[in-house]
């Protein structure tokens, strides 16, 4: 990760790739992290971003570590008191995400902030924390492909591309597609050639070694495994969990329109 700075006592961590002293004025990053969250939803955005110049918050509840669904450990920055007012971009990365639908103070810390961010983003199941915050309503929206009928449950359009740009709503797909997700980002809005330059200093030229990515690709076989693996990892939690949010966000709009 990049260098960690001090900017009005807040701890960040700010680029010192090519790009660093890109912009006279760099742009802030909110990057909510929880426990449970995938690491590689969040590094290759982050590093996308750093990279261009940009300052990075990496939000949570308080400055511990805060443990991936991996078990690699993360120290945020700044805290969700704590954290700059007007963020232009707001992200939320994927993992174990039924944790933050059910946190009231993480998700009023999404609704706070995406009333003013400049772009709402995320990768992976992250998008299932912005449709809950309600965020998405009116929207395209990508996610996880295993996650997409949960997304819908929300009343969000769902996208199957790998980077869905709605205005000024951003989302990836799985994981990977963080990558694909931050440089879109950065080209719209610092220009193709940031973005270029951006790819270049982190040598993005992927090149799988088997077209398993999708369930197209890896065949009946494989989803198959994977969803067993998933029905034992999450079981029916995940389920619940959406059920509650999505009771909770459509009782929020009825009494919005009331």
């Amino acid at each position: 990760m990049a260098g960690d700075t001090t900017t009005q006592q807040t701890r960040t961590t700010q680029g010192n790739g090519p790009q660093a002293d890109a912009a006279a004025h760099p742009m802030d990053v909110g990057m909510l992290l929880y426990e449970g969250h995938t690491t590689l939803d969040f590094v290759g955005p982050h590093l996308a971003f750093a990279s261009a110049g940009m300052r990075v918050h990496l939000v949570s509840h308080s400055l511990d570590p805060v443990a991936s669904d991996s078990g690699l450990a993360v120290l945020p920055t700044v805290t969700l008191q704590d954290c700059p007012a007007d963020l232009d971009i707001l992200f939320v990365p994927g993992g174990r995400i039924d944790e933050v639908l059910l946190d009231r103070a993480k998700l009023d810390f999404l609704a706070h902030h995406g009333r003013t961010a400049s772009y709402i983003t995320s990768v992976c199941t992250g998008s299932l924390a912005l449709a809950a915050a309600g965020l998405l309503d009116g929207y395209r929206a990508a996610t996880h492909w295993a996650t997409r009928d949960q997304l819908a449950r929300f009343g969000v359009e769902v996208s199957n591309e790998r980077v869905c740009v709605d205005r000024n709503r951003a989302t990836g797909g799985g994981v990977t597609a963080g990558i694909d997700f931050g440089l879109t980002l950065v080209a719209r809005i610092l220009g193709e050639d940031a973005a270029k330059l951006s790819q270049l200093a982190m040598e993005y030229d992927p090149q799988p070694p088997f077209d398993a990515g999708t369930p197209e690709g890896a065949g009946p076989d494989v989803v198959a495994r994977f969803a067993e693996f998933a029905a034992a990892t999450f079981g029916e939690r995940i389920d619940e969990t959406i059920a509650r949010a999505v009771s909770r966000t459509l009782e929020q709009r009825a009494g919005a329109q009331s």
